[in-house]
């Protein structure tokens, strides 16, 4: 059986019923809409997100779940693949899990458009049932994840990255959704405990850990569907190359800055910073960082009491980091 069909297993049903409730949530009375929401539900990735949202709500309720489980679940989905569908129009990239992006099929002006009605309806369906807490929740992370993005921007122009500057880019642009994810899942059952914040820590830690193997696939061999190198070419200052940035002498750093800056585009040169990036310990570095915030992450598993909930989200933390794309 494949990892993520095990995570799955013991919310298989609740899965199951939330396909049929995002599905209804996307409905509209025009049929463009209808025909891309349908488009974009045909192909739907891992649904991570919505296995954090049940998993953490029934480990923290002793197996119970509630609508508002579902409505956050949903809230989740929505405002994500909103963001998913903008993002491809900011990056002018046509393909989108090996299918064809919104903007690619119907151009930017309908993808745009069509983010703004995703988001619109994960804002409303929170405030119709009155469900403030969880979309205080879910606007925070989307406020976060801009301002990772734009933060990442402004460094890239410049290059002057530091390792810290670096976690709060990653701490927005990737762990906070993961972290609202899980938080939500806590609020949804047991609005205003502790383990709203317990869990919001919890999903913080796993995203930062699956950023770092994000990065590290840049440097690796195996076909994950973006070639290798793909990070310098764009200029995208990880943490296996921050760490070299920092620890090597000036001589070396100005000839990495002037790699990236200038030949960004040479693939020989890309491929000559990676030797140098791997030569010079960036990717154990980047590694004993991950395996830090994975082991964190379980931590906070071990404070709740065994559970088939608690051992899928133990399967999900320790696949963050073993996965091979």
């Amino acid at each position: 059986m494949k990892v993520v069909e095990q995570i799955k297993q013991p919310i298989a049903y609740e899965m199951e019923l939330f396909e049929q409730k995002f599905q209804l949530s996307m409905s509209s009375k025009v049929a463009l809409l209808n025909r891309i929401t349908h488009y974009i539900v045909n192909r739907k990735g891992k649904q991570m997100r919505p296995m954090f949202v049940f998993l953490v709500s029934k480990m923290v309720s002793n197996g119970e779940i509630s609508e508002r489980t579902y409505r956050g679940a949903s809230v989740i989905e929505l405002i994500h693949t909103a963001t998913l569908v903008h993002d491809d129009v900011v990056d002018d990239s046509n393909r989108r899990r090996g299918f064809f992006s919104i903007n690619a099929l119907w151009k930017n002006k309908i993808a745009v458009l069509v983010g703004d009605y995703l988001l619109s309806k994960g804002l409303l369906l929170s405030i119709d049932n009155n469900d403030f807490d969880l979309l205080k929740i879910i606007s925070i992370a989307v406020r976060e994840m801009s301002e990772g993005e734009l933060l990442q921007i402004e460094k890239a122009r410049k290059l002057d990255i530091t390792e810290e500057v670096y976690y709060e880019i990653i701490r927005q642009k990737t762990a906070t959704l993961i972290a609202a994810c899980c938080s939500l899942g806590a609020a949804s059952v047991k609005p205003e405990s502790v383990h709203v914040e317990k869990m919001r820590k919890f999903g913080e830690l796993i995203g930062m850990a699956f950023q770092i193997k994000d990065d590290l696939f840049d440097y690796g061999e195996e076909k994950i569907g973006k070639p290798t190198g793909i990070d310098i070419k764009e200029q995208k200052m990880t943490l296996p190359l921050i760490h070299v940035l920092n620890t090597c002498d000036k001589k070396e750093k100005r000839w990495l800055i002037n790699s990236i800056k200038n030949y960004n585009k040479d693939t020989k040169r890309v491929k000559e910073v990676i030797a140098f990036v791997k030569a010079n310990g960036g990717l154990e570095y980047a590694i004993t960082k991950m395996k830090t915030y994975q082991e964190e992450a379980l931590q906070i598993l071990e404070t709740y009491p065994d559970s088939p909930y608690k051992d899928s989200l133990k399967l999900m933390v320790n696949y963050v980091i073993d996965r091979k794309k």
